[in-house]
């Protein structure tokens, strides 16, 4: 190479370093200036950034904070990443968060690190919780610190957040729905709906905010803002609760289902005949063409593919997977539930709480006893997993991890990894503690952010505490 043309000699480095892996790039920095200059170019870190993870926070990038760059950014969500994956004493803090004087019923992420958009310089996750004693609780789970809390009412059965995380939504045991913002514990409207048992579903369509209800009753109620507008109320079961209610990933469908009563279908509405009835239609509704529905969850990375799980012929169970689409002729619409796969499952038959996720286009995550499995959606059988010693109450999965919460008061950590020869696969990690089981009776709940863990523990005295594990970037 000509010593009279160094940019020539800079770009012949920066080719050869875009072979090398992060450490090698780290080592060869070291070696001298012209090296380093070259090691340290910003489109070398850049493409290992999107190469590692597909899609980076770019805005952070852009932020006050002038010493961010790609090459920061990549190797301090390595470093998380790392610490989330081991597990180790020192890789994370642990904060009790003590004040609720019944049982925890539930929690949301308000302020969330999104493993979509992850802020790796400023992590000030903010839950809310819901109990028994009546009060709606936030937390700074980093500092383990109490946000506000609500005035005391009917004891809460549930909660949720809205989609942009500015609302909370509660329901009590009498059926009371409220809206809250989530910044301050305002309480901005209520809702009656006279049922004690309320299932939540928030979603909304081209900016339109929507809350719909599955009532004790077997109805399903919408409303619209978070002043709870009334829009629609539809029977769908006369004597059963809704206990199913779920949204798909394209807004057009609501799936609606009970698990009281094993000779009840599901039912697919449109949306829009929930969201903006008709005075002179009937809403658009369809069966989905199984009984016994346990429970179902839409495949996240598809418009509207819904899975079911559900009891098949002898008490066996099966899994039964359903494109929903809407066919349209010159004088009316049908929605047509088409069925794509089903296979059955080896889950004994006497479990009673089977609990049912999706990670992607192909991977059904589900938890029954003291087990795990992950299933194509074909129905082959991925991965099993059998660490907890007791019933899991809970799980979480998100695309870098799946979460077990169980009643041996432990977390059981698994994450998501890209085999050359298998495809996608799970490992199991390590195993997160939640205190002694002479004050403690096993977790309850669990949620996840990308840079944290937060489960609710059940306490001998029936005051619940949450225990929040954030993992140090």
């Amino acid at each position: 190479m000509d010593p009279c043309q160094p940019q020539l000699i800079d770009d012949c480095l920066i080719h050869i370093f875009t072979f090398l892996t992060e450490e090698d790039l780290i080592n060869a920095s070291s070696v001298c200036k012209d090296w380093n200059d070259a090691a340290e170019t910003p489109w070398l870190w850049r493409k290992l950034c999107l190469q590692r993870w597909g899609f980076c926070n770019l805005a952070v990038l852009g932020s006050e904070h002038a010493n961010h760059s790609w090459k920061r950014y990549f190797l301090r969500r390595s470093h998380l990443e790392k610490n989330m994956t081991k597990g180790r004493t020192g890789g994370y803090t642990c904060k009790s968060l003590r004040g609720h004087t019944g049982r925890v019923e539930g929690f949301v992420y308000l302020q969330v690190n999104s493993s979509q958009l992850p802020d790796l310089w400023s992590n000030n996750a903010t839950v809310c919780s819901v109990s028994s004693d009546g009060t709606v609780r936030a937390w700074n789970i980093q500092k383990g610190e109490p946000l506000w809390c609500s005035p005391v009412q009917n004891p809460l059965t549930g909660i949720l957040s809205d989609e942009r995380r500015e609302v909370v939504i509660t329901t009590d045991s009498q059926g009371l729905i409220k809206t809250w913002r989530g910044q301050t514990g305002q309480e901005l409207a209520s809702f009656p709906t006279a049922s004690s048992h309320c299932t939540l579903l928030q979603y909304n369509i081209n900016n339109d905010w929507f809350l719909t209800v599955g009532t004790g009753q077997g109805s399903v109620c919408t409303l619209a803002d978070c002043s709870l507008t009334k829009k629609s109320s539809i029977v769908v079961y006369d004597t059963f609760k809704v206990n199913i209610l779920l949204v798909s990933p394209d807004k057009k469908w609501i799936t609606a289902g009970t698990t009281e009563n094993n000779d009840l279908c599901p039912k697919v509405f449109y949306s829009e005949s929930l969201t903006a009835p008709s005075e002179d239609e009937d809403p658009l509704c369809q069966s989905v063409p199984v009984t016994g529905c346990q429970a179902a969850v839409f495949i996240p990375t598809q418009p509207a593919r819904l899975a079911v799980l559900h009891h098949e012929l002898q008490h066996s169970r099966a899994i039964t997977v359903f494109d929903v689409i809407m066919k349209k002729t010159k004088y009316k619409s049908e929605i047509q539930v088409q069925q794509v796969e089903s296979f059955p499952l080896t889950v004994n038959t006497w479990y009673s709480n089977i609990l049912l996720a999706a990670k992607d286009s192909n991977h059904i995550v589900l938890a029954a006893g003291e087990q795990l499995w992950v299933y194509s959606l074909k129905g082959a059988m991925l991965a099993n997993f059998k660490e907890h010693t007791q019933p899991i109450s809970s799980i979480c999965v998100d695309s870098f991890r799946v979460v077990t919460a169980s009643q041996d008061l432990s977390l059981r950590v698994l994450t998501w990894r890209d085999d050359r020869d298998h495809g996608l696969t799970l490992e199991s990690r390590y195993h997160l503690l939640g205190g002694s089981h002479t004050m403690s009776r096993g977790f309850t709940h669990v949620a996840c952010d990308y840079s944290s863990i937060v489960a609710s523990v059940a306490g001998n005295n029936g005051k619940d505490v949450l225990k929040a594990y954030s993992f140090n970037t």
